[in-house]
């Protein structure tokens, strides 16, 4: 029995035809497209990602499987997943299953077969759009009319989709072989409080690599309860859609700067620069793959990073306090801040980067010794 066909619908009326896999259903949400050539699995975990149809550039998708290491939360986040082509018999001595299986398990729609140069040129044109997803509704006409008024991301606070429910201890560090000589392992000396707006999972087993234990608060905390667990440093992770709408993280962390030192990383980074005065704007259409070079001030040399976000903090209006540490040299977006006056700073990039490459790890040992 052949797969069945499904449509995605864009807001500006572009209907694009193709086969569907894994589930079936319809789902709507924000269409970006992703520039790795690797690291499909972690792309799906990541909770960044959630309320988004993430379209791949590469064009063969699922051919070294899925596997139970290389998640980056426990479920898949995406609203839907659009390949060129999807490679049905994997080929990996890790592979334990197969793409188009793992995300039938977890409801998440896949679309093959479509032009993806087409639909990634016309989001480089006119900006990431709002879409919908369909193997049921199959009416051009009808889907056009669902997009246009489905909602979209901005204003939206997805943070609470993707919160832990309740606090957790974290101690697991590397453990594949592959990432050995990433970050050397270091004792546990230091307990960081991690406030986790839709963390992926190699953030934190970056830090206890470092030598830190790790404790996990829900992004919605209050200062008090953060500094209620006695920490030697605090953390601010990533997580899904627009910074600006997060008000309750914007004054958390307001209380936070310069009671411990802070690191944040992605949404980590907008919420801090929010929270000191600064702001944020969404991106036409995004930065996201394994490829996005950025120029460390510092030291002058070039990182290639893994990144994924919708929104920057403005730099020419940057708060007197704050100070720029990296530069993304395809846009001249900021990438990097630190504070002034307190040990505090922050990236836009993913420097965990588990499907990418690891330029940015000696951030980890940077936090771990503004700890001591």
């Amino acid at each position: 029995m052949p797969p069945p066909l499904a449509k995605l619908a864009l807001e500006d009326g572009t209907v694009y035809t193709g086969r569907a896999f894994g589930a079936t259903g319809e789902t709507f949400g924000e269409v970006v497209f992703n520039t790795s050539m690797t690291g499909y699995q972690e792309v799906l975990t990541d909770p960044s990602y959630r309320g988004q149809i993430v379209t791949m550039t590469y064009p063969l998708i699922g051919n070294y499987g899925v596997n139970h290491e290389d998640v980056e939360s426990r479920r898949p986040q995406v609203q839907g997943f659009i390949v060129r082509e999807l490679s049905r018999v994997p080929s990996n001595f890790r592979a334990e299953g197969r793409l188009a299986d793992y995300l039938a398990e977890h409801g998440i729609i896949g679309l093959e077969g479509i032009d993806t140069r087409a639909l990634v040129r016309r989001l480089r044109v006119r900006g990431a759009m709002t879409g919908v997803l369909s193997t049921e509704d199959l009416d051009d006409l009808s889907l056009v009319h669902k997009a246009r008024t489905a909602p979209g991301i901005v204003g939206r606070d997805l943070v609470r989709e993707v919160v832990p429910e309740r606090p957790f201890e974290w101690r697991e560090g590397f453990v594949s072989p592959f990432a050995s000589g990433v970050l050397p392992a270091r004792p546990l000396r230091h307990h960081v409080v991690a406030l986790d707006f839709g963390m992926k999972w190699n953030i934190l087993r970056c830090l206890v690599q470092v030598g830190c234990r790790v404790t996990v608060l829900p992004g919605t905390a209050t200062a008090r309860e953060v500094l209620a667990r006695e920490p030697d440093g605090i953390f601010l992770s990533n997580g899904p859609g627009d910074p600006a709408p997060l008000t309750y993280a914007h004054d958390t962390i307001r209380q936070l700067v310069g009671q411990k030192p802070i690191f944040g990383i992605c949404l980590g980074h907008q919420l801090l620069g929010l929270a000191l005065g600064a702001e944020t704007f969404k991106l036409k259409f995004g930065h996201r793959g394994a490829n996005q070079p950025v120029l460390h001030y510092r030291t002058q040399r070039v990182e290639i990073t893994t990144q994924n976000h919708g929104f920057a903090v403005r730099l020419d209006n940057l708060p007197s306090d704050l100070v720029p540490t990296h530069i993304n040299l395809n846009d001249h977006t900021l990438e990097g801040m630190r504070h002034r006056r307190w040990p505090v700073f922050s990236v836009q990039y993913h420097p965990e980067a588990s499907a990418g490459p690891h330029d940015s790890s000696y951030l980890f040992e940077e936090f771990r010794a503004m700890m001591e």
